[in-house]
């Protein structure tokens, strides 16, 4: 909708939003013609899953399924596509990328939309720092499709073609939040009240019933992400492990994992793991994180037995979800997701 509130469809609207659109094609082929140049196999992931994920504070719709039989089962539109597609990993696949729907509730705003393309794309036998190199390219050609010289968002920018500056989640809370993230974990764990104590003294406000992951994600929110890809692209790496629950630990220290966000203009734009490959361990994390669903949300996902299994035939991988349409508002600089979405949903 526009700001007089015109629908999409309203011939005036779509003139405008056009050129995005078209723009946004192009960036597609760019990106198709990087993994076609690196052997990279295209797939198509079923949206219909036995469970679309088990992240706390990830929502799914959910409907259900008329067996031949009369009977019911239920099923979740998925909300990536990593389950199936490490799946395909487990069946042999090397490298396969989807530009895939995915289907997230209660998100909506100039960054959200409950439908949207995410862009996934795995290694197997490669390290997650490949990974980087990936979304360089990647940030590159979007820029170079439109013809931008940098990617702008509510005032901010960033060189696209700039070499990427690469900053851990515990630098990053030192730098921009005064928080020694470090001394508030343990391999398995965080001290809730250590960290609350230091995210206090950096003027954040913390409730009582806040846990330790709430009071991270407020720190982060607030005082590191409006830091991240001011002028050039920015990595945030080494994830605390225990906000990290599909990524392997480092061996270096367990207490954070080989997990990295990309960020260009404040915005994130891309989720890496080095994958989890240990079944026993991926189920523990799954279910510590639905308790923490039925905890704050009031429900919980089934976990998916068949992802687990395929983890025991799963080679060690890398793997990255990259937000499409976030690419394309920045190299286009749209200022709203539903600009550069053909048939956005409806309010």
């Amino acid at each position: 909708m526009t700001a007089d509130r015109s629908p999409w469809w309203d011939p005036r609207v779509h003139a405008d939003r056009r050129p995005l659109l078209a723009a946004r094609g192009r960036i597609a082929a760019g990106l198709r013609g990087y993994f076609a140049g690196r052997d990279f196999t295209e797939v198509e992931a079923a949206i219909l899953q036995v469970s679309p994920g088990n992240e706390a504070h990830l929502h799914a719709f959910a409907t259900d399924l008329k067996t031949p039989a009369g009977g019911t089962a239920r099923r979740y539109l998925h909300t990536s596509p990593e389950f199936a597609c490490k799946k395909l990993l487990a069946a042999g696949e090397e490298r396969i990328f989807d530009f895939a729907r995915v289907f997230r509730n209660r998100e909506r705003g100039a960054l959200h939309h409950p439908e949207f393309t995410m862009l996934e794309w795995y290694r197997a036998n490669e390290s997650y720092d490949v990974l980087i190199d990936d979304c360089a390219a990647m940030v590159a050609i979007a820029a170079k499709v439109t013809g931008a010289r940098e990617l702008v968002f509510r005032g901010r920018g960033a060189d696209p073609f700039a070499q990427v500056e690469r900053i851990t989640v515990a630098q990053a809370f030192t730098q921009y939040a005064g928080v020694d993230l470090l001394a508030t974990l343990t391999p398995g764990s965080g001290d809730r009240d250590a960290l609350a104590r230091q995210a206090v003294a950096s003027g954040i406000n913390v409730a009582g019933d806040d846990a330790w992951a709430d009071i991270f994600s407020r720190v982060l929110v607030a005082k590191v992400e409006p830091q991240l890809g001011i002028g050039q692209i920015t990595v945030l790496d080494e994830y605390p492990a225990i906000e990290a629950a599909l990524a392997r630990r480092k061996p270096s220290d367990p207490r954070v994992a080989e997990r990295f966000e990309l960020y260009a203009c404040g915005v994130e734009l891309a989720n890496a793991f080095g994958e989890l490959t240990d079944a026993k361990e991926q189920r523990r994390r799954f279910e510590l994180e639905m308790a923490e669903k039925q905890r704050v949300h009031g429900e919980r996902y089934p976990i998916d037995e068949d992802f687990l299994a395929a983890l025991a035939l799963m080679p060690p991988a890398s793997g990255i979800a990259l937000g499409f349409d976030r690419l394309v508002m920045l190299a286009t600089g749209a200022p709203h997701i539903e600009q550069v979405m053909w048939t956005p949903l409806a309010e």
